[in-house]
């Protein structure tokens, strides 16, 4: 018996060191999306800024048929320009909210059910946009 919980604990143990390696090698995580989009809205793409700026994120509310798209900050601080766009794909005018924030840029909506859309964000001079994405 004792043989038994020995190797028990050594298997424990020889997870948890292999766990703690798994999340020491992970990559840098995202800025968080907190929710600014409102209630019903769930992410379903994001894009990361380089240099650890923050993250784009897009979502959807089913019920709705809407997107939504916020840019977050990795490091809230002075205010700096933020952008958060979104439009349907194949269309010409491109819903933004632009201007010097502190936290976040955005929401942003448009319909957009059975529609791609193209949509990014900008953080001082770090800007992503994608094509053509979660069409549906």
């Amino acid at each position: 018996m004792r043989i038994s919980q020995r190797l028990a604990a050594l298997g424990l143990t020889a997870a948890a060191v292999t766990a703690g390696t798994m999340v020491h090698a992970a990559p840098a995580q995202a800025a968080l999306y907190g929710g600014q989009c409102g209630s019903g809205y769930g992410v379903v793409n994001l894009i990361d800024l380089p240099d650890n700026r923050g993250t784009v994120y897009l979502t959807y509310n089913s019920s709705s048929g809407r997107n939504c798209v916020v840019t977050v900050r990795e490091r809230p601080g002075t205010a700096t320009l933020m952008e958060a766009y979104l439009r349907r794909s194949g269309t010409s005018s491109w819903t933004k909210d632009s201007g010097n924030f502190t936290t976040y840029a955005g929401p942003v909506y448009v319909s957009a059910a059975g529609s791609c859309v193209d949509w990014g964000g900008t953080i001082g001079t770090a800007s992503r946009t994608r094509y053509g994405t979660n069409c549906g």
